[in-house]
């Protein structure tokens, strides 16, 4: 028994280090979205910029699951180790090239197209990745046991953006602003090569799972995985079960909590994209220990309600979760210090005229300290050119938490991480039991990948759209409003997972036809 678990491991911790650099590749380009907007688009309009980032961002999630049919089919076909080596290759590949491509100053509308290329690359690599770490650990852990195991796997999501986040914060204390803004937005891309080479050292000594293998002497193995997985109505009636009645909800739960709720913060709240990292990664590091109690819960109680009471959890609580969030930022409740109140004006020289910038820092009786940069381009090819008419100002308000606040903020942000764990924390178990071995890889690959990378994947710009829709209607709770399709997806989700999900599914493992 100490062998196996020593066995056991050496697979997590082979399996785990890999899948955690592929979701920091992942992660590394949402994290710097604002960044790469100012990089890869026209400067010209930063909002549609930003919706182009998000929308390039989004496309690596919609061809997840072209990248489960694929590498899936390899992995039921040839087996779960070399198939998971070559999508770790893929992303590190994808991931470096990005960090090396040239900015749109530099090459145009090439830029964009480049940078949207690797981004389909690294989704569908990662459509590969997690269904053969997962199903390796599952097809190593003893009966009864596969929720606890599978649940370390569910970590390295969480750990690879923490890393990212971790990685994107010393890049910045190291760096000036301006060499970050320069060229050191390149690093954590650039760094994901060298731990992708070291992942692939302790990859490539690994075994097969001892299930495929048996599944293969047997010769019980699929010779057309795709047909089997979708083409058997039986099998595809727990593919879509799978999708609309855990995965899917899963996955929007999964993308609030971690992006959703960075982008709000740095985005709506105006909090410093730095103090909105660490906020994220404290509130990750604390909640990231919950994956592997909930798997452990699952084994105990069942998969399907420690999956459902997350999803209900985040239906009923997103609203006022993010309501407080908000009003943690609200300027108009509260009260500042007018005498501490500092202004400083600044003259840059530009090709096409002066720069002035205006800074004014205020501090509130919170501890909240808000900096408001105002900058002007002043005409100076005529003279008789109006000062105030030479441009729009453009203005950015950052705010910075203390005290009392600084910890609300990263609580609100630890409960929407635990809401995660619940839904998370059992999923690859649950989708591992109720598919059998000659089909699993490619069965538990589609569901997880369009429930995340469509329906998760797309909530970053979906959400930001339709609050900014209804900023424009002028509605007074417009931050609210990019809520309602996390929300909605969840409640269908619940209600179908509720209803026909059932202890009986893992019966399917026994399919053999």
């Amino acid at each position: 028994m100490q062998n196996n678990k020593k066995t056991l491991w050496k697979v997590i911790g082979a399996s785990s280090l890999g899948t955690l650099i592929e979701w920091y590749d992942f992660f590394i380009f949402g994290s710097l979205s604002i960044v790469l907007s100012t990089k890869f688009f026209p400067a010209d309009n930063p909002t549609a910029a930003f919706l182009s980032t998000l929308a390039t961002f989004a496309a690596g999630f919609v061809v997840r699951p072209f990248g489960a049919l694929f590498f899936g089919r390899l992995g039921d076909l040839i087996g779960r180790k070399y198939t998971f080596m070559v999508t770790l290759m893929l992303m590190g590949g994808a991931t470096f090239l990005i960090g090396c491509t040239p900015s749109y100053e530099s090459i145009g509308f090439f830029a964009p197209l480049i940078v949207l290329i690797l981004r389909l690359l690294q989704g569908l690599a990662l459509g590969g990745e997690y269904g053969g770490a997962a199903t390796y650990v599952a097809e190593h852990s003893p009966e009864g046991q596969r929720g606890y195991w599978t649940s370390w796997i569910q970590t390295t999501a969480t750990f690879g953006l923490f890393i990212s986040l971790v990685v994107i914060l010393l890049t910045r204390l190291l760096l000036t602003e301006q060499q970050f803004d320069g060229w050191g937005w390149r690093v954590p891309f650039v760094l994901s090569i060298f731990m992708v080479y070291v992942s692939y050292l302790i990859r490539k000594n690994m075994d097969e799972s001892p299930e495929f293998k048996k599944a293969k002497s047997e010769g019980k193995t699929a010779k057309n995985p795709l047909k089997e997985s979708f083409g058997n109505a039986y099998n595809l009636k727990f593919v879509l079960l799978a999708l609309f009645g855990a995965a899917m909800g899963q996955g929007v739960v999964w993308y609030t909590g971690q992006f959703y709720s960075m982008s709000f913060m740095k985005t709506v709240m105006h909090v410093d994209t730095d103090q909105a990292d660490l906020i994220l990664g404290i509130a990750l590091l604390f909640g990231t220990p919950f994956f592997v109690i909930c798997g452990r819960l699952s084994d105990k109680l069942g998969r399907k309600w420690v999956m459902l009471t997350g999803m209900l959890l985040a239906i009923l609580t997103y609203r006022p979760i993010y309501e407080a969030m908000y009003q943690l930022t609200n300027l108009e409740k509260k009260t500042e210090i007018v005498e501490k109140r500092q202004t400083k004006t600044t003259i840059n020289k530009q090709t096409d005229g002066n720069e002035e910038q205006l800074l004014v820092t205020r501090v509130f009786t919170d501890g909240t300290t808000v900096n408001e940069s105002t900058k002007n381009l002043i005409a100076t090819a005529a003279e008789d050119t109006p000062r105030e008419t030479a441009s729009i100002p453009v203005k950015k308000v950052t705010v910075h938490l203390a005290g009392a606040n600084y910890v609300a903020l990263v609580a609100l942000i630890f409960i929407q991480i635990i809401y995660i764990t619940l839904v998370y924390g059992p999923i690859a178990a649950f989708l591992v039991e109720i598919f059998p071995v000659k089909i699993r890889y490619t069965s538990m690959s589609l569901p997880y990948h369009v429930g995340n990378g469509i329906f998760g994947g797309l909530l970053p710009a979906v959400s930001t759209y339709l609050a900014s829709n209804a900023q424009i209607n002028n509605d007074p709770q417009f931050y609210l409003a990019g809520l309602w399709y996390p929300i909605l997806i969840s409640a269908v989700c619940f209600i179908i997972g509720a209803l026909y999900i059932t202890k009986t599914m893992t019966a399917n493992n026994n399919l053999e036809n």
